[in-house]
């Protein structure tokens, strides 16, 4: 992860901090991000919003709106729950490859 990333990662998590937990944690639930990579923030639930059946509309409707929204650099968060990190990290290293995506 370059310094960009990590300057944007510290950025996500203020964000995530204030705008995000506090919702999340109302329905006893957190987030894990993963990694940023791109632009992309790849992020799982916790708590008791892992596995959550409207897991993907909070993903849509709250996380991509208040990261897109105050982290310049964002493009979208994608939701990575159960997917092993080997595969993540070949995702992310697709990323790089190809940073059109």
């Amino acid at each position: 992860m370059g310094t960009d990333d990590r300057n944007i990662t510290s950025e996500v998590e203020a964000v995530l901090d204030e705008h995000v937990r506090p919702y999340l944690a109302t329905h006893s639930g957190d987030m894990k991000v993963l990694g940023v990579e791109g632009g992309v923030v790849f992020f799982q639930l916790t708590g008791r919003c892992a596995g959550c059946a409207a897991a993907n509309q909070t993903s849509e409707d709250l996380i991509n709106r208040e990261l897109i929204e105050h982290v310049p650099g964002i493009k979208k968060a994608v939701l990575a729950n159960g997917i092993s990190p080997e595969l993540l990290e070949q995702t992310l290293a697709l990323l790089r490859e190809h940073p059109s995506f």
